[in-house]
Parts: C-alpha cells; structure tokens; sequence
C-alpha cells in the first residue's frame, strides 16, 4: 500500500520527477562512457607500444639492463631457444644488438639507438613492417639496408635510398663508422621513438661489432597478457640474465591501470554525489509543498515508520526508474563505439606525443555495471533520509494550519 502511494506520489509533480529521473540517466550513462574511452585509451596505449616495440617480455644481461654497453651480451642464448620453441603461450620472439651512436647525414646529425634485427623474426613480433609509409621493409637499400622512423627522417632531411652514416663504439670502446641507404620509412604512434630509433639488419651490426650469436636483448610476444607470470617463471633459467615483462620494462603503463581505476571510480563517485544533491532538493521540494497533506496523514493515523517508508520509497522509485535506463544506454554506447572506433585524428599528433593512435574503441567489463547498480541503489537510500527525516519532523497540527 505504501509503495503503491509513493509511486503515484512522484507522478504528480510529473515535469520535475522526469527531469530528475532524466538526470540520473544521463549522469550515469556520462559516467559508464567515460570509464569506457579511458579504459580504451589506456589499452590501445598500452596494446599499441606492447605490439610496436616493447612485446610482452625481455631478457638481457643483468648489467645491460643497469650500462647499456656494447660487452654485455646475453648468457647461453640457446637455453632460452629451447625453452621458447616447446612453450605454447608464445605467439614469436626475436633478438636483437642494441648500440648507441650518432645518425648524420649530408644534411644533419642526431643521436640515436641502433637496432640490429633479423627482418624476419622481428615482423613476427612487432607490427613496424605494417607501418612503413615510405619505402619497404630491407628488401631494397643495397648490401646495408636500414629503417627509419619518420620524424628522425624529417630531422636528418632523409628519404628513401638517401645515405646516411652510422657510428657507435665496439666493445673495446673504439669508433667504428659504416655507411647505410634508406631502406624503407615506418610511422608508429610514438613520435619520441620514431626519432630515437632506427634498424639495421643483424649481420651488419655482427660484421661490424666482429661478434657472432650474441644478443642484447630477446623479445618475446605471448599468445595472451595473461601468461606473463607462467612464461617469465619458465624463462628463469640463468641468474647471469634478467627476465622482465612490460609492467617492469615500462612501469608507467602498468601503474596507469592502477591509477586510472581509482581516478575513474573517485569521478563516478563525483557524479553520483551531484545526483544525489538533485534529488535531495527535489524531495525536500516535494515535503515541502504536500507540508499541509502530510500533516492530515499523521493526524489520521499514519505512523511515523509508514511516512519515513513513503518517502524513502518515492526517493528509491525515482532512482530505480533512471539507474537501469542509465545503464541500458551507456550498454548500448559503449557496445556501438567498440565496434566502430572513434576517430581522434583531429588531435592525432598531440596524441601520438604520448603513443596513442587515432582510433579508440571504449570498452568496460561487465561487472562495472553491476558496480553502477550498486551504487545507484546506494546513493538514492542515502538521498531518501534526510527528506524523510525532514518529514517526521513536521508538526501535524501546524502542517494542517498551513497554506
């Protein structure tokens, strides 16, 4: 009986309940979108340097990791081979020679990190083949092909089949120079390492370095993020080399999830207080005005826990009625633009400042949502107490006498 009062009671002021009602719809659906674009920028940063350049794990010398220098190479290579080859969570691995120097050209110089590759294995690991937007990937450029990033190629004013000259020092800290031809241009979403970084073919940086099956760096792709712990435990074979994933390799992108979770709950909850302010005043405006109505109910026998009830139910009424249609629509939003993407390119370069791509598909897991109902239903009992509250407190024989 009471419930049914309370229903008929937000339908006679129809004009402010629906515009409370539409709040809470819109506020929530604001707030379920909003998680939804984070969480999509963040994994497609995070997807996009992880497939690119960083892959899903590493191994280098203990020390390379702390000098970066030319003599520390990775120990026993082969064990890892083996180890790699048996294992079912790799999708590839590649490895690599890593070396500091200076690129210059006729034009320019700059520093840079050099590189060396197996073309092949490499394409099985990062996408950089896929990004070549000048020229191909090693198959021109002569006996000493070489790729480079496109804004390293716009700092050296360097195109396709330009020459350029690398040099780095050898293990034994001595100079050594060699002349390269542009083999092809790529473009990733990282400006920074698209300057920084350009690739040689392996053997050239062996012949040069005068060394033969010696790594810096081993980079392997999983099959699935969720394997990280399994293959990094199975890689633990030689204390003499370090085994990192890319939450260790890049901790920023680890700690963003972290962070962007509480950011992104600390926001909802901002937006929920703001709806429940909205609906406080617009229950104390409903006390209010039925000052006089109230005051006859108490005088004809209603208790104070049925009038505390009723308001508490018009209060959770008006929530239910906006939460699931809130939620409903955020569904079918977020369902839509991950699908669809959504293009970005008009701010593209201040982006690609900070490794993220033009297109982003939002996405949440679905116990978000669950996690929005509950705090809906929070939030309108916690909207209900104090014009409730505010209603026990009226005296029935003033309320009466009221205008």
């Amino acid at each position: 009986m009471i419930s049914k009062i309370a229903w008929r009671n937000i339908w006679r002021s129809p004009f402010r309940s629906a515009v409370v009602i539409l709040s809470i719809v819109l506020g929530i659906w604001a707030a379920t979108f909003l998680v939804s674009f984070s969480y999509g920028l963040n994994d497609q940063r995070t997807r996009e340097i992880i497939e690119s350049t960083l892959s899903h794990i590493q191994v280098h010398h203990v020390e390379f990791s702390k000098e970066q220098e030319v003599a520390y190479f990775i120990n026993q290579p082969e064990k890892y081979f083996e180890a790699l080859d048996t294992s079912s969570h790799v999708k590839g691995y590649c490895t690599r020679i890593l070396v500091n120097g200076m690129v210059a050209s006729p034009n320019s110089a700059a520093a840079a990190k050099i590189l060396g590759v197996n073309p092949q294995s490499e394409s099985q690991v990062t996408n950089l083949h896929e990004k070549m937007v000048e020229g191909d990937w090693f198959q021109s450029g002569g006996s000493h092909p070489v790729v480079i990033g496109q804004k390293l190629a716009e700092k050296l004013q360097l195109k396709v089949r330009n020459k350029l000259v690398i040099t780095f020092q050898d293990e034994e800290a001595n100079l050594v120079s060699a002349a390269f031809r542009v083999s092809g241009i790529y473009k990733t979403n990282s400006t920074l390492y698209d300057e920084l970084n350009l690739l040689v073919p392996q053997e050239s940086l062996e012949s040069l370095l005068h060394v033969q099956n010696k790594y810096h760096e081993m980079a392997i792709l999983l099959n699935d993020n969720d394997y990280l712990d399994t293959v990094k435990s199975q890689l633990n074979i030689n204390p003499i080399n370090r085994v990192e994933t890319w939450k260790e390799l890049s901790p920023e992108l680890g700690y963003a999830d972290d962070i962007l979770a509480q950011m992104l709950f600390l926001f909802v909850g901002i937006i929920m207080l703001a709806l429940a302010f909205g609906i406080v005043n617009n229950m104390l405006m409903a006390v209010l005005e039925r000052k006089r109505e109230l005051g006859m109910l108490q005088a004809v026998g209603m208790n104070k826990r049925k009038l505390f009830l009723m308001i508490v139910y018009e209060t959770i009424f008006m929530g239910l009625a906006g939460g699931p249609l809130g939620i409903l629509l955020g569904y079918l939003t977020i369902s839509y633009f991950s699908k669809v993407g959504i293009d970005l390119s008009f701010v593209g370069e201040g982006l690609n400042q900070y490794g993220i791509g033009h297109f982003v598909y939002p996405h949440i897991e679905n116990e978000f949502y669950g996690i929005i109902a509950i705090m809906v239903i929070v939030m309108t009992l916690l909207s209900s107490i104090y014009p409730a509250r505010k209603a026990l407190k009226l005296n029935p024989v003033d309320s009466i006498r009221s205008i």
